[in-house]
């Protein structure tokens, strides 16, 4: 079993009890309020503008026989360049001020899974990154696309409000058949429980952003 399988198996449950967080079942469905849908884009905003600084960090962590994963790190960063901005416009097509929640602070949970991310990168091993990687991305490949679609029927919000969803369920396809190809040159075992761990750890820490959110119907 090459090692993107095996880290598809050993995430299974851990992704199956995130997917099954309530918030993530009825966004998906469509069934979420303005408010909740505006929290969601609040939250991502905290985490996304920290993409590119975790990606930086990685990199220049990485010993020099990772140097293959250092130049594979400089492609995310330049497909990753400005998201969070994305995502501050769409809280401003649905009628919430951007400039507000850019000021804002996160909340404990997206402050946490953050904190978390720099601190595998700066104390840990910085391959292990790489399971945050995993799981935002898998995610939206698995839920993205659907949810953008669903709740802009259900709220009768414009195109414009989903920029960060709609892309990111498309483009992560892309993504994630770059991330396979990595994680299989990923050949030292430490590496590899490294990235195991850290997505068994940030499918908790991404779900306790979810369950924190406020769920109210549309």
């Amino acid at each position: 079993m090459n090692f993107y399988n095996q880290l598809m198996v050993e995430t299974a449950q851990d992704r199956d009890e995130m997917l099954a967080i309530p918030f993530i079942q009825q966004g998906v469905a469509g069934h979420i309020s303005l408010q909740s849908y505006q929290a969601f884009l609040g939250q991502a905003y905290h985490h996304v503008k920290h993409t590119i600084p975790l990606l930086m960090a990685c990199g220049g962590r990485l010993p020099e026989r990772l140097e293959w994963l250092r130049v594979a790190i400089g492609e995310y960063i330049e497909e990753e360049m400005g998201h969070q901005e994305w995502v501050l416009n769409d809280l401003a097509a649905t009628g919430a001020d951007k400039e507000a929640e850019r000021a804002a602070l996160p909340m404990p949970a997206a402050e946490l899974m953050v904190a978390y991310a720099y601190d595998t990168i700066m104390r840990g091993n910085p391959v292990g990154f790489f399971g945050m990687v995993l799981v935002l991305e898998g995610t939206s490949v698995s839920l993205a696309t659907h949810a953008a679609e669903n709740v802009q029927k259900s709220l009768n919000l414009p195109k414009e409000a989903f920029s960060y969803l709609s892309s990111h369920g498309s483009l992560d396809v892309g993504h994630i058949d770059f991330y396979e190809k990595l994680m299989n040159r990923l050949d030292n075992e430490q590496d590899q429980q490294a990235v195991i761990h850290a997505g068994k750890m940030f499918y908790k820490l991404y779900g306790d952003v979810f369950r924190g959110l406020p769920m109210t119907t549309a």
